[in-house]
Formats: C-alpha cells, sequence, structure tokens
C-alpha cells in the first residue's frame, strides 16, 4: 500500500482538485484508493466529490476511541475508491497532540487499500509536516507565480528541518548543538543545510549518519498547476535548484497542468472535471500525472537517481508545449463549429489578459520586496 500525502505552500494552488481528481484516475485504473482529507480545520473536500453530507468523519475517529477508521469509510460514485471526511465543524480538530497524529498515522497504514491519498492543509504546521513525511514521495502542488513558488520552497524547506530535528535526539550531542544554535540567536532555518550536518558529524556522528539516511529517502515531488503559456514551466526549474542547492534535496516533477475555466464549471456542478469532462486537456494532464504515479510507485523504495529527475523536468517542458496546442486546438474548433462566438472568444482574452496584468503587479511588488530584502542583507 502506498501513502500520497499532498500538500501545498499556500492556499488557493488548487490542491484539493488535484487530490481528488488523482484519486479517481487510479481508481479508474483498477486500483483501490481511500482518499483522505486531513485539511483539519477546513475540510471540504466532500463538496469537490458531490458529496453534500457527511455523517462522520476523522474528528469522531480523534474523539471517540471505539470509532476506527473503516467506521467512517464513506463510499462515492466512483467504483474502487472511497473517502474519509476530514470532519471541519468540529472545534479542535486541526489542533492534533503527538499520540492523536500517531494513531492516525498507523491506522491509516492498516487501510484495505492500494492507495492512500492525503489532501493535507495549506502551510507549515507540525501536523502537516509529520503527515507530508509519512511517505518518502509526498506531492507539493504549487502554481507558477512568485508566491506560489516561495512558498512552495519555504513548505519544503521547513519538511527538511523537520527530518533533522525529529531524527535527533534532544539529549544526544547533536540535540545539545541545535538548542545551542537556537539559544545564541541564530535562526535554525537560516542555516545551510550543509554547514548543519558539517557540525552534526563533527559533534554527533550517530546522529549525523540517521539524518543523512532519512534525507536520502526524502524525494518529494512537484505538480505545476495553472499554467497559462508553456515558459510558465520554466518555473519549475527555479525551485528545483533552490532545492538541491540550498536543502540538498532533489525535486522531480510529475507533471503541469493548464488553467482551464471548465474547472469551475465543474466544481459548481459537484463533479470533478474528470468526471465532467475527461476528454479536456485538465483532465488529460491529470490522466497523465496517474500513469506517471503509477509507474514509479511500483517500487516505492526505490532511490530515483539524478537522469530521472532531469528527464522529469524535460518532459514537463514538453506536456506543456503539447497541452498549449490542444488548447489552442479546442478553441479554433468551438470557434468554427459555431460553438464559441467572436463575443465569446474576445471576452476569454480579455480576462486572460486581465489574469496576465494582476500577476505581472504581483511580480513587481516581490522582486520590490525582494530588492529591499537584499539591501537589508536579509538571506533566505
Amino acid at each position: 500500500m502506498h501513502i500520497l500525502p499532498i500538500a501545498s505552500g499556500k492556499g488557493g494552488v488548487g490542491k484539493s482538485l488535484v487530490a481528488a481528481n488523482l484519486a479517481i484516475a487510479l481508481a479508474q485504473a483498477g486500483k483501490r484508493v481511500v482518499l483522505v482529507d486531513l485539511d483539519l480545520g477546513g475540510s471540504n473536500l466532500h463538496l469537490v466529490l458531490g458529496i453534500h453530507s457527511v455523517p462522520a468523519g476523522i474528528g469522531n475517529v480523534i474523539q471517540q476511541s471505539s470509532v476506527q477508521l473503516n467506521d467512517v469509510l464513506m463510499p462515492t460514485d466512483y467504483p474502487n475508491l472511497l473517502f474519509i471526511p476530514g470532519d471541519a465543524e468540529i472545534p479542535g480538530i486541526a489542533n492534533l497532540n503527538n499520540k492523536q497524529k500517531l494513531m492516525l498515522l498507523r491506522r491509516m497504514k492498516q487501510l484495505d487499500a492500494d492507495y492512500v491519498i492525503i489532501d493535507l492543509g495549506a502551510g507549515t504546521s507540525f501536523n502537516t509536516l509529520d503527515f507530508f513525511l509519512s511517505s518518502s514521495h509526498g506531492i507539493i502542488v504549487t502554481t507558477p507565480t512568485p508566491t506560489a513558488i516561495v512558498n512552495a520552497y519555504l513548505f519544503l524547506k521547513n519538511a527538511v528541518f523537520r527530518i533533522i530535528t525529529n531524527n535527533v535526539k534532544r539529549k544526544s550531542p547533536g540535540g545539545e548543538y541545535l538548542e545551542r544554535v537556537k539559544k545564541e540567536g541564530t535562526q535554525l532555518q537560516r542555516m545551510n543545510i550543509t554547514t548543519i550536518m558539517q557540525q552534526l558529524q563533527l559533534h554527533d556522528p550517530d546522529s549525523y549518519s540517521k539524518v543523512s539516511q532519512a534525507l536520502t529517502r526524502f524525494q518529494p515531488r512537484m505538480i505545476l498547476n495553472m499554467l497559462e503559456d508553456p515558459k510558465d514551466a520554466q518555473k519549475a526549474n527555479r525551485l528545483r535548484r533552490s532545492c538541491s542547492q540550498y536543502l540538498d534535496t532533489e525535486l522531480e516533477h510529475l507533471g503541469i497542468i493548464y488553467r482551464d475555466d471548465l474547472q469551475d464549471v465543474a466544481l459548481s456542478s459537484r463533479l470533478p472535471i474528470i468526471s465532467y469532462k475527461p476528454n479536456s486537456v485538465l483532465s488529460q494532464a491529470l490522466y497523465r500525472i496517474a500513469d506517471k504515479v503509477l509507474q514509479s510507485t511500483e517500487d516505492d523504495e526505490d532511490l530515483m537517481d539524478i537522469q530521472t529527475i532531469e528527464e522529469s523536468y524535460a518532459n514537463a517542458g514538453i506536456e506543456a508545449e503539447i497541452d498549449f496546442q490542444a488548447k489552442i486546438d479546442y478553441i479554433e474548433d468551438l470557434l468554427h463549429a459555431g460553438a464559441l462566438s467572436t463575443g465569446d472568444l474576445i471576452e476569454t482574452i480579455k480576462n486572460q489578459q486581465l489574469e496576465i496584468t494582476q500577476l505581472k503587479k504581483q511580480n513587481m511588488l516581490y522582486k520590490t520586496k525582494l530588492v529591499k530584502a537584499v539591501q537589508q542583507g536579509y538571506k533566505i
């Protein structure tokens, strides 16, 4: 059984939509899939699946020791796919203690499924990071916007530091070194991973060995969502370079997904896009990602070599070009068939130009803040 946690550095990047549609695609491939809503405090994944009300969920499992995860499994309209709701309305559900967290992880690993897909909340809380690290190959969803890319990097950075602190005992020489760094006023997360590992090797070889093994197993994957242009695919390389240079972590590229207004129509109809329009460019991109997941999880313990990661980024660029041309061809077909009037086409272009203008403003704001930060001597 494979656990696939799906996270994001910030909200609004389409994480839940990816989780739901990926779960359906894997189920359609004949795999037994359980989709878990662990966006605790803000769970709404049931709405994406078209489920109007949930009788019980994660909150009942946490608050009542007699309730098991199997007791809150819900059938869906999709064969091979079961769903566990999150219960956002239960007060305090987002603030799990360590015992509750370990209990949920243990029970999820006991589910009768080929894949357990976990939709996590956005951000870098310890609970989110620990659920993300329940698999060596967690998926982070981001978009080409500068803020989303930075937040995705910060999420992975927090995950790496969580791996370090989880594998160094507090009272060990390495633990004492980390505590000393904190007390001296040097923020741990501003330090380079290489420096920390060198100091661990010097002060605590046993902890260094343990952390090194854990970091070697950490091989996260990325999905770049809401593309507008094939050039957007290149922005993933910046994230990859930052992870490689500063986190000593290689980030695999699972694929790209273009922005499509059909997604909003499908969502308002309470239907996942794969069910609403399976032949759309968006749906085909999700099926393509599902195929990669199926191929890569044949042996979850295999370490991915650098050549395979290089190929994943090259393929993403090719996929961006192909899908962009498919979008253009689709619009032309609608126009020639009379299903799309000239006025509709003009309105579509106007909306795209407005979105591009907003992105440019956001980019300028980000650049201004970055310049100020550099001038003030701030280092990431």
